[in-house]
């Protein structure tokens, strides 16, 4: 297993990038490979389960494993096949803005090809 850890910084209030983490509904706004999010929930939950839909057709499982609403911090497994790989995401307030962090825990072939998605995605996430 390998371990990758992305950031970025913006101009975004930390409270509008959590708010933009927690409801499976504005993914799509700020990660340009997701289409939707399949699940019976609104928001991120520990033990919320569903799919995300990408671009590319791909559906890809989830479960959230924790959520800690005032650290801004949760984690969850994806699984693509058998492909799974662990995200950690964290939400930190940074002068006027907001720093985020995901780290993937994973194979490295898949963490590669994920990366330059995942940091053009958290560029987004803290944009205004």
């Amino acid at each position: 297993m390998a371990e990758l850890t992305l950031r970025a910084a913006g101009a975004a209030r930390p409270d509008t990038v959590w708010c933009r983490y927690v409801y499976f509904r504005r993914w799509s706004e700020w990660s340009p490979q997701i289409v939707g999010v399949d699940t019976g929930a609104e928001r991120i939950a520990p033990g919320v389960r569903g799919t995300v839909r990408s671009f590319l057709g791909l559906r890809v499982a989830f479960a959230v494993e924790s959520v800690d609403d005032g650290h801004r911090t949760w984690s969850w497994r994806v699984r693509l096949g058998p492909v799974r790989v662990r995200l950690t995401h964290d939400v930190v307030p940074q002068g006027d803005g907001t720093r985020t962090r995901l780290r993937m825990r994973g194979p490295a072939p898949a963490l590669a090809a994920y990366a330059p998605l995942a940091h053009l995605a958290l560029r987004r996430l803290v944009t205004p």
